[in-house]
């Protein structure tokens, strides 16, 4: 029997290659000698570096300048000519203790840092994996370090942070990375929110990261001169109201404008790079799962990736969680033959979390007995 378990991680509690061990270990106990591949997923935002990693990918340390410009040791994930830069690892809210939280001065310069270094591995093709931002800079930082110069009116240089970009009357892109030009980048992101407005990275996104009402409203206008400034740069193409243009406090918007990234569902990204499709073809039966299965999830998280690749092959798939906040009705009709949940096993939220490795091997062993009892659609 061949089987394929590609879960995303559980928050707070797992890694997926830690996920997908265990559940191997209970699909073992339950099944002589079956073929299990482990393909650790991730959805595009923070995990898909490790997902590269455990997919083939090499770890490149970079040295970077965090969100609020104090030096981080970050890294990213090279094969061949591929690499996979996750913003989160330089640039993430996660790096700023909250009480120093500061929405108006973290930029994104550690990002631009990243995709160098992986310019300098010989990339030709850049995953820019974006969430979980600090900043709210228009990917101003981002450009900043691979080379574009932020002048104001009497010439000089602006600040880091999305506050300065308030001062910004011209973007000189003559000194980029030259590079960039021949080199492919997929922007993975799911968020479809433009640069400005209501539904813009200030108004939306600023808050979570310390802004105040007054302090969105500030980022909203320097958002708004540094668009405008680099509209004029790129030969007048407005990439503000892009779908998508917003995410990461507006990298999105300079991945478009300046990278010429193509945005993609983060799932899709790293089902390809993975070559997740390849290792489903012939398979019996898929796994997949996350943490926390619900109706955010069937919008495009991981397990409906993973999903979509093997239904395209005729590949069965069982989804494994921590808790399922969906009906048995509705992850049927999504698809899946089965669904399993740590919470369902255990007393309380606490051990679930406290016990999840024994639990998913508990659950990886009731779900291969059952799919060989032939109790799921599907079953063979």
């Amino acid at each position: 029997m061949r089987i394929v378990i590609a879960p995303d991680k559980f928050k707070g509690s797992l890694t997926a290659q830690e996920v997908g061990d265990h559940i191997g270990i209970g699909v073992r106990a339950a099944c002589a000698d079956p073929d299990i591949t482990v393909v650790p997923m991730a959805d595009g935002g923070e995990g898909t570096l490790d997902a590269a990693l455990a997919n083939g990918f090499s770890r490149v340390e970079v040295d970077a300048t965090g969100p609020l410009g104090a030096p981080v040791r970050a890294a990213i994930a090279v094969r061949g000519d591929e690499a996979v830069v996750e913003m989160a690892a330089a640039s993430g809210l996660a790096l700023v203790d909250e009480g120093e939280r500061d929405a108006l001065a973290a930029s994104s310069r550690g990002t631009g840092e990243l995709i160098r270094a992986a310019l300098d591995a010989g990339a030709g093709r850049v995953v820019l994996a974006i969430g979980g931002s600090a900043s709210t800079d228009g990917g101003a930082g981002m450009l900043a370090a691979l080379g574009a110069r932020l002048l104001d009116a009497d010439g000089q240089e602006v600040a880091d942070g999305g506050a300065a970009l308030a001062d910004v009357v011209e973007v000189d892109l003559s000194g980029l990375d030259e590079r960039i030009a021949s080199t492919s980048f997929q922007l993975a992101s799911d968020v479809d929110h433009t640069l400005l407005g209501p539904r813009g990275a200030a108004c939306v996104f600023a808050p979570q990261k310390g802004a105040s009402p007054a302090q969105v409203l500030q980022l909203e206008r320097a958002l708004t001169a540094f668009a405008r400034a680099l509209r004029e740069a790129t030969g007048g193409e407005d990439f503000a109201p892009h779908a998508g243009a917003g995410a990461a406090g507006g990298v999105g918007f300079a991945a478009l404008a300046v990278l010429g990234a193509e945005r993609l569902p983060g799932v899709d990204v790293v089902v390809d790079f993975t070559r997740l499709r390849a290792h489903l073809a012939g398979a019996d039966l898929a796994i997949t799962g996350e943490g926390s299965f619900d109706e955010q999830s069937l919008g495009g998280k991981t397990p409906m990736g993973v999903l979509a690749a093997a239904t395209s092959l005729g590949v069965p798939t069982a989804v494994v969680c921590g808790r399922s906040l969906l009906t048995d009705e509705a992850w049927r009709d999504a698809g899946f033959v089965g669904c399993f949940a740590t919470a369902d096993r255990a007393p309380d939220a606490e051990t679930s979390m406290r016990e999840t490795g024994p639990l998913l091997q508990a659950i990886g062993a009731e779900l291969v007995r059952r799919w060989r009892a032939g109790e799921f659609a599907g079953s063979a």
